[in-house]
């Protein structure tokens, strides 16, 4: 049985999001959860949240224990960017991006 979890608009890029999802990919998800509550950068937060909220689906749709899911895929793809301007050299506009991330996980049962 596979759950997932969805979050749309982090505000921090996925260039900077994506080596944390690599580490949790494929990982038991109480691994995971403690991995992300440990590590000691403000960006795990968002990811944090989606985990938890993956979990909390598979325990209230089918009673399922988060010792038995796996994290069986965490995709971290682009969002919106926004472009505002800021002073450069001579005082000429130079083009700022904020960038922004849209996560999806799947957490799947294991087999006993």
């Amino acid at each position: 049985m596979q759950f997932t979890a969805k979050v749309k608009n982090v505000r921090f890029s996925p260039y900077k999001l994506r080596p944390l999802a690599d580490v949790v990919r494929g990982k038991n998800a109480t691994y995971a959860l403690n991995w992300l509550k440990t590590y000691p950068v403000k960006r795990v937060i968002p990811m944090e949240k989606m985990l938890e909220s993956a979990v909390a689906n598979a325990k209230f749709l089918n009673s399922v224990e988060i010792e038995n899911l796996l994290v069986k895929e965490i995709r971290v793809d682009q969002g919106p960017i926004f472009k505002y301007f800021k002073a450069g050299s001579r005082g000429r506009p130079r083009i700022q991006r904020k960038r922004l991330s849209h996560m999806s996980i799947i957490l799947e049962t294991k087999e006993v």
